[in-house]
């Protein structure tokens, strides 16, 4: 048996790839990056128009009504291209917290808005993970109160769903009294993430008061599993970008991908990265198909491509010598991209913790 891409997302996959590299060459990202917004409109329209949008909304939604596959394959084009657009946010872990815990009404009024990419969602679960003192959003009465760090692709975003507790889920618009966003900086200036600041927001609780643990624990998971496809097209490329380099750059009047030092280095990469292409495609098959085992494998991928990507874009940069950390090259973009990407809804460490957990090896 083969598992791979079907020819319609071999398709999707193409038409990503080619509409993200002709819209985002090196210059153009250095140029959006140094506007530190983390969102593009043009870029974001154009992902619109080609339904990516919509990619996990159901068509009775007005959305493409795709799986967890075709998603992940927008995913890697844009992680090959630093796309600065608030995909992960709006277009996977908003749908996927719609669709497993929201009421028909919530459903009917949100999913066509993110369709269509009229509406970008940002995502506050950070404190469902890992949180920090004084920090968190807490519900009282129909109430929000409190501090959501990290929210997801929030710079951009004109509403966020903010978790309060493992339990409450509030979808919460970017203009309600009592909200202040604050950005955060990070080294990746490709995406914005944000705090959000609550003072007796008035609560839309997705699908009523204490009832969304189930949708929080499947928006983290389509997060992560969007993280882990997002590396893995960041990691392939700065692959390509030091094998090119190499049959390029000379030294002593030969090409350095001449030298067994470079050849091995460049091999070590791609050996590092391709079982991890397999595992992610397979968790996003599993996060449709095969529900049971979607969980232990999501927690595999992420921490798995994690790791390798953290090697691969230092060794990627080594192959490069000096020029790998100039930024005439760009690598840093890339190297920001995957190593932000490696903290966000829990480090290798933390989910190789979990997993341990699910599997039964450790105690809860």
């Amino acid at each position: 048996m083969e598992f791979g891409l079907s020819p319609d997302q071999k398709l999707l996959q193409d038409s990503v790839r080619r509409y993200t590299e002709a819209q985002l060459p090196l210059d153009r990202i250095r140029e959006y990056a140094n506007t530190k917004t983390g969102f593009h409109t043009g870029i974001w329209n154009g992902l619109v128009e080609l339904a990516a949008t919509g990619v996990l909304v159901p068509e009775q939604y007005g959305g493409a009504g795709f799986k967890m596959l075709d998603a992940v394959v927008i995913l890697e084009a844009l992680g090959r291209t630093v796309a600065p657009v608030p995909f992960i946010g709006s277009a996977i872990m908003a749908p996927a917290a719609f669709l497993a815990g929201g009421t028909e009404i919530q459903k009917e009024e949100w999913l066509p808005q993110i369709a269509s990419g009229e509406v970008k969602f940002g995502v506050g679960v950070t404190e469902c993970i890992s949180t920090r003192d004084s920090k968190g959003v807490t519900l009282s009465g129909d109430a929000l109160s409190g501090n959501a760090m990290f929210v997801i692709d929030g710079g951009p975003a004109d509403v966020f769903l903010i978790a309060a507790g493992p339990d409450n889920m509030a979808i919460v618009p970017r203009n309600a009294p009592g909200v202040t966003v604050t950005k955060l900086t990070t080294i990746d200036y490709s995406r914005m993430h944000t705090e959000v600041k609550l003072e007796n927001v008035k609560a839309d609780l997705l699908g009523g008061k204490g009832k969304a643990g189930a949708a929080i624990k499947q928006t983290i998971l389509a997060g992560r599993l969007a993280l882990a496809a997002d590396t893995l097209g960041a990691a392939e490329v700065m692959i390509y970008k030091a094998v090119d380099y190499a049959k390029e750059r000379k030294q002593f009047e030969r090409v350095i991908a001449s030298y067994q030092a470079v050849k091995h280095m460049c091999a070590e990469m791609i050996a590092e990265l391709d079982p991890f292409r397999s595992l992610v495609w397979y968790a996003a098959h599993a996060y449709d198909e095969v529900p049971g085992e979607a969980l232990l494998n999501v927690l595999l991928a992420k921490s798995g491509i994690d790791g390798a990507g953290k090697f691969i874009i230092r060794t990627a940069t080594e192959v490069h010598g000096g020029m790998g950390f100039t930024d005439l090259m760009g690598l840093h973009y890339w190297y920001k991209r995957v190593s932000v990407n490696r903290s966000l809804l829990g480090t290798p460490e933390m989910l190789r913790n979990e997993a341990a957990i699910a599997q039964g090896w450790l105690a809860a």
